[in-house]
């Protein structure tokens, strides 16, 4: 993590800190960076361990606080995703369908959602999380099973295309990009019950994938480096083709 990250997350947790008093327990990183894969792409994702659910006053105070952290300056205020999760739910797979308070890429605004309560973000957290605050992120959080990852990423292969289309649009590039990524890093743990970085699923999947999805996989690889721009469209035909490929990866589901 740059500089300006660190500084950003370090005054974020004095503040959250600040808020949760008592009931602070932790704050960590997880997604992209801890995997070692971060960059001015990827979201920075927080989860902050709690002693209990926040509610009352604290959770207006959480708030009233990320209201304002995308007016901060710096590039990171814009690209916060953070929940606030209790240790009795955090701590294995039998917290799964718990809502956590969570903020959204960007977002002013809080939700209870089960967006990071996953065998995904527990499997980073135990074996990357990146501490800030608190003690370690593998004192809190238990290896998931295996079976719990494999069977998470069968049952989100189907519904990708379908989830996808509730919040993109489909006539952006980055749409394109991040439905070929994501099928490939659920391959990846429906394959070897671990999670990889974007970059890291799409290099194990030209190696390791049928031979005629390289062209795809290439183009979604290089093309990362463009980032959002709600301007430009997929290119010419690549959806059609990511949609082929969806079908193929669904296969390994069944």
């Amino acid at each position: 993590m740059d500089t300006e990250l660190t500084t950003f997350l370090t005054e974020l947790v004095a503040d959250v800190r600040g808020i949760l008093g008592g009931t602070f327990v932790g704050a960590y990183v997880q997604g992209s960076f801890a995997l070692g894969a971060g960059d001015l792409h990827s979201d920075c994702d927080v989860v902050v361990a709690t002693t209990t659910l926040p509610t009352g006053p604290i959770e207006t105070g959480l708030r009233r606080l990320h209201a304002v952290v995308p007016d901060r300056p710096g590039f990171w205020s814009t690209h916060l995703e953070a929940s606030y999760a209790d240790v009795e739910t955090l701590r294995s797979v039998r917290g799964l369908g718990t809502r956590w308070l969570y903020n959204d890429h960007g977002h002013r605004t809080l939700a209870w959602d089960t967006h990071c309560n996953s065998a995904h973000t527990r499997w980073i957290l135990h074996n990357h999380g990146i501490t800030l605050a608190g003690p370690p992120a593998a004192s809190l959080v238990d290896a998931p099973p295996p079976g719990a990852l494999r069977d998470e990423a069968r049952a989100a292969l189907p519904h990708l295309v379908a989830e996808t289309r509730t919040w993109a649009p489909f006539d952006v590039a980055w749409t394109q990009r991040y439905l070929v990524t994501t099928y490939c890093r659920l391959l990846y743990t429906l394959s070897t019950a671990r999670v990889a970085s974007k970059r890291g699923a799409l290099d194990w999947a030209l190696a390791t994938l049928d031979p005629a999805w390289r062209p795809l996989l290439t183009q979604v690889r290089e093309d990362r480096a463009l980032g959002w721009d709600p301007e430009a469209g997929p290119r010419p035909g690549s959806l059609d083709t990511t949609y082929a490929f969806g079908r193929y990866a669904e296969s390994f589901a069944r």
